[in-house]
């Protein structure tokens, strides 16, 4: 509030502000809280409110205001000044709000609130601690390149293009202000890998379709960047050269019959290879071999003569041995006449599980033997 009475001005300065005084546009003084009364004959006088509760000043102003009047840029402000490695952060009551980098220099209005600062030299440390870490989190955009690392992951930090260290699962901060990071990330998981379809001529010039299913893993991630632009593509190309080696060295039927034998082939090739990228081979097959329509049509033919071929000789080797049992049967029944009539009385009862009903006549005698002696008879010795 400002009141004037003739030559004399009434100023009423608030809490958590200050008024700046100017006279004929000239900085003449700084009211504290509480009720002023200052002397304008001139009518020359005027006021400038500042609130110093959790404020920044421009600092043009406070620069000049420091230039005209250091007593009062002194009482009122706190500058804070970084350098180009150097970064700040300013706490209002022990709560950071503010973060500074670069060459820079800011006012702070002091007063009402606690002002306090924390520096780092980022040429000295360039990585951040968890508590500072978690502080930046707070802030838009800061010059903090972060990089969370999973479980299953491990990552490798370059500074200017430089190797600075290897990191492991976790979160990782580091200051980015003179330099450039960068912060490359492996899984360290099997990663499947399928070789698609390619048409391969064997030895006997027949065009075929091979497809194969890989397993990699890296082991060391330095090697998997420098040794290749994309390691995974490398792979890919190794695999392709071992599978052609593997099958225009080999006839169809080879193919077909060794296919354990060229997985053999195309890892140890492959593995031999990878040691270079830092890649393991875990597991590599030949998934699929595709082969021409004709190809195909004729081979099914082949298989199914030869599946006809052997169920016949089966039966004939089946038939042979029934043969060769029914003579060894009839040989033993000509010798042994009572063999004869066990085989009769079997014929009889599976005759008569069949019959629901048996009438039996037993003749003028009315004996069940002479019924018996009529169903089957005996050749005498002499009559044989």
């Amino acid at each position: 509030m400002m009141k004037r009475f003739f030559a004399w001005v009434i100023v009423v300065v608030c809490d958590g502000e200050r008024v700046l005084v100017t006279r004929d546009g000239r900085l003449d003084r700084l009211l504290k809280p509480g009720r002023h009364v200052v002397y304008d004959p001139s009518g020359g006088l005027e006021i400038e409110r500042v609130s110093i509760v959790r404020a920044e000043f421009p600092i043009e102003r406070a620069r000049l205001i420091q230039s005209v009047r250091p007593d009062i840029a002194e009482e009122l402000f706190e500058f804070v000044e970084t350098t180009l490695g150097e970064v700040a952060i300013v706490y209002y009551d022990g709560q950071p709000v503010n973060f500074i980098w670069g060459v820079r220099t800011r006012a702070f209005l002091k007063g009402a609130t606690r002002l306090d600062f924390e520096r780092f030299d980022t040429d000295a440390s360039i990585k951040l601690d968890a508590k500072t870490l978690a502080k930046v989190d707070g802030f838009t955009a800061p010059p903090v390149t972060v990089a969370e690392i999973g479980a299953h992951e491990t990552g490798l930090v370059f500074v200017d293009g430089a190797l600075f260290e290897r990191i492991g699962p976790g979160r990782h901060g580091y200051w980015r202000l003179t330099r450039k990071v960068e912060v490359k990330t492996f899984d360290l998981r099997p990663q499947p890998l399928e070789v698609t379809a390619q048409e391969i001529l064997t030895k006997d010039r027949i065009g075929v379709r091979v497809t194969l299913t890989a397993f990699t893993r890296i082991v060391d991630p330095l090697k998997a960047t420098m040794g290749a632009t994309d390691a995974q593509a490398a792979i890919y190309r190794l695999v392709q050269f071992a599978i052609r080696e593997a099958i225009a060295g080999r006839t169809l039927d080879e193919i077909l019959g060794a296919r354990d034998r060229i997985d053999a082939e195309v890892r140890a090739f492959v593995s031999a290879r990878t040691g270079e990228l830092g890649v393991e081979m875990t597991e590599l097959g030949v998934k699929d071999v595709i082969l021409p329509g004709d190809v195909r049509e004729l081979i099914n033919k082949v298989v199914e003569a030869e599946r006809t071929a052997k169920a016949n000789l089966i039966r004939r080797q089946e038939e042979t041995a029934a043969t060769r049992s029914l003579l060894n049967t009839a040989k033993l029944m000509e010798d042994n006449p009572l063999l004869v009539r066990l085989k009769e009385l079997e014929a009889l009862e599976k005759l008569v599980e069949k019959v629901g009903r048996i009438d039996l006549h037993a003749g003028e005698s009315g004996r069940l033997d002479a019924l018996v002696k009529k169903l089957w008879t005996l050749r005498a010795p002499d009559q044989a």
